[in-house]
């Protein structure tokens, strides 16, 4: 009879990590909170988490990103709305 091997071992915030990645891609700013909270936990850990790092950081640019977004939409109303057509 051969016994099963046991399962790998899964280091704190992994998946957590991955969420976050999936996430931060469509929400951004939920998406950057759940990697931050899966980076700490890997880290208090003694674990690497590269998902939820490059959740972090893709949370963060497409934050940054639609920031300036809303700042070109609302000065470019402002503009509209100003222009004289004569």
């Amino acid at each position: 009879m051969t016994q099963q091997p046991a399962p790998g071992v899964d280091y704190p915030g992994k998946t957590l990590g991955v969420v976050g990645l999936v996430v931060a891609i469509f929400f951004n700013v939920i998406g950057l909170i759940i990697s931050a909270i899966a980076f700490n936990q890997s880290k208090k850990a003694g674990y690497k988490n590269t998902p939820a790092l490059v959740g972090i950081i893709i949370g963060a640019v497409l934050f940054g990103l639609g920031v300036i977004l809303w700042i070109i939409a609302i000065v470019a109303g402002v503009a509209a709305v100003n222009m004289n057509s004569y």
